[in-house]
C-alpha cells in the first residue's frame, strides 16, 4: 500500500471505519522508514528535507487535512477520521511533525478566523509543507501571561510595522510563516488592542537566533523585530481582536493539538516494559510491587487521557466547544507524563552492564523525553495556569480577597 490513493482511503471512512483504520496502520507500516522510529535499536535521525518530504506523503496519502474543507485542500472528512489518524501516527514512535503549529495551530485559526483569501492562500501550502509555521507568542517578560506581552505593531499607513521580542519559538529557525500576536493599544490595556498576524519570517527586519537547549539540541528560537512589515493581507482576525484568537489558539492548543499524544505515551509504556523484559536485572524490577503499582498507574493516566480526547471530539463533532476543559487536559497529560518519564531513567539507570540493544535503545529515547517533559508543564500554561483557569471557569471558585 506503498501508492495508497487519498480518494480510495476517504471513501472507505464512511463505507468501512475499520478498513479505513486498517489502511491507515498499513500505509504507516510500509512507508515509514525503520530506522526513523524512536525505539529502533539503530536509530537514523532524518533531514529536515526527508521530513518535509515524508509529511508531504502523509497528506497526499489521505492522512494529514482529514477533516479539513476540500476547498482549501483538506479531504472533507470528519474529525472522528481525525481522530482515527491520529490514533495510529500515535500508535507508532514516528517522528514529531515539523510543521504541528502550521497544522494544528495556524491552520484551524485561519479556517475559523481567516478570509476566503487567507484559506486559499495559506492552508494548502501548510499541507503540502511549502510553508512551516512558528508561533510568535511568548516574550521574556510575557510568558504565560500573554496579556503583559510588549512587542508592537503599529500601522503606518500602508503596513503594519512590527518591533520587539518573542522567545521559546519552537521551529523558529526553519519556518516561512510566524503566527504572531503583538499589541496595537496600550500596555495598560492588557486583553485589549492585541492583533493576530501571519508575519513572514524573511521579512526585513526579522533576526532569529537559536537556543542551545539541555539536550544540546537547538529547536527553540528568539526572534526580533525592527520595524518588521506586515502586508494587511496577512493580519488574521480584527486589529482588536486579538485576544479571542489568542485564547482560541490556546484552547486548541491545550485540548487538540497532537490528539495522538495518549496513544504515543501508550507506545511509550509498551517500549519500556518490552526493554526491561530484555534485560534480567530489570526485568527482576518489573515484578518488584512498587514499580508495578507505579507502571499501572501511569496506564490508568493514560486511559484517562484517551477518554479526554476521545469525548472532546464527540463534543465538537456534535457543534459544542472545548473551552476551559482544555486545561483539564493539559495539565493532566503534562504531570503524569513527567512522572512517567522519570519513572523510566529510574528504571532504565539499574539495567545490567553492559545493557542489551534494547535497554541501550530505551535509554536513549528516555533520556531525551526526560529532558524535554521538563518543559511540558511550561509551554502552553504553565501548571499553575492551568489550576488558575480550572478553579475560576470551571470550578467556579471564589478568588481570594
Amino acid at each position: 500500500m506503498s501508492a495508497m490513493d487519498s480518494a480510495a482511503l476517504n471513501a472507505l471512512a464512511s463505507s468501512d471505519p475499520a478498513a479505513y483504520r486498517r489502511a491507515i496502520r498499513d500505509w504507516i507500516a510500509t512507508n515509514l522508514p525503520p530506522a526513523w522510529r524512536s525505539d529502533a535499536i539503530d536509530k537514523v535521525d532524518p533531514t529536515l528535507e526527508e521530513l518535509k518530504d515524508w509529511e508531504a506523503r502523509m497528506y497526499r496519502a489521505g492522512l494529514w487535512g482529514a477533516a479539513w474543507p476540500k476547498e482549501y485542500g483538506g479531504h472533507g472528512l470528519t474529525l472522528r477520521e481525525h481522530l482515527i489518524v491520529s490514533q495510529e501516527v500515535g500508535r507508532v514512535p514516528m517522528p514529531e511533525s515539523v510543521n504541528s503549529i502550521g497544522k494544528e495551530l495556524a491552520g484551524p485559526i485561519i479556517l475559523a478566523i481567516g478570509t476566503e483569501e487567507q484559506k486559499k492562500r495559506f492552508i494548502p501550502a501548510i499541507l503540502e509543507m511549502r510553508e512551516i509555521w512558528c508561533q510568535g507568542f511568548s516574550e521574556p517578560e510575557a510568558g504565560s501571561d500573554l496579556a503583559g506581552l510588549r512587542t508592537r505593531a503599529t500601522h503606518d499607513g500602508k503596513v503594519w510595522r512590527i518591533n520587539g521580542q518573542k522567545i521559546w519559538t519552537s521551529g523558529g529557525w526553519r519556518a516561512q510563516r510566524c503566527l504572531l500576536l503583538a499589541r496595537t493599544g496600550t500596555l495598560e490595556d492588557r486583553h485589549k488592542g492585541l492583533a493576530l498576524f501571519a508575519l513572514r519570517m524573511d521579512a526585513p527586519g526579522v533576526t532569529v537566533q537559536r537556543i542551545k537547549q539541555i539536550d544540546g539540541e537547538a529547536e527553540f528560537a528568539q526572534v526580533f523585530f525592527d520595524n518588521a512589515p506586515v502586508e494587511e493581507i496577512d493580519a488574521l482576525g480584527a486589529p482588536n481582536e486579538g485576544w479571542k484568537a489568542a485564547v482560541r489558539v490556546l484552547e486548541i492548543e491545550r485540548a487538540t493539538n497532537r490528539m495522538y499524544r495518549a496513544w504515543r505515551l501508550e507506545n511509550e509504556l509498551r517500549h519500556l516494559v518490552s526493554a526491561c523484559r530484555a534485560d534480567p536485572n530489570l526485568a527482576t524490577l518489573l515484578s518488584d510491587p512498587a514499580y508495578a503499582q507505579r507502571l499501572a498507574q501511569f496506564r490508568i493516566e493514560v486511559e484517562v487521557l484517551k477518554r479526554y480526547v476521545e469525548g472532546a471530539v464527540e463534543d465538537l463533532v456534535s457543534g459544542g466547544s472545548i473551552g476551559a476543559r482544555g486545561s483539564l487536559m493539559k495539565l493532566h497529560w503534562s504531570e503524569a507524563h513527567q512522572r512517567f518519564v522519570a519513572l523510566a531513567m529510574e528504571l532504565l539507570n539499574q539495567a545490567s552492564l553492559p545493557p542489551p540493544p534494547e535497554v541501550r535503545a530505551a535509554q536513549r529515547r528516555f533520556r531525551k523525553a526526560y529532558m524535554r517533559a521538563r518543559a511540558e508543564t511550561i509551554y502552553a500554561g504553565t501548571s499553575q495556569i492551568q489550576l488558575g483557569i480550572i478553579a475560576d471557569r470551571i470550578l467556579r471558585l471564589p478568588r481570594a480577597a
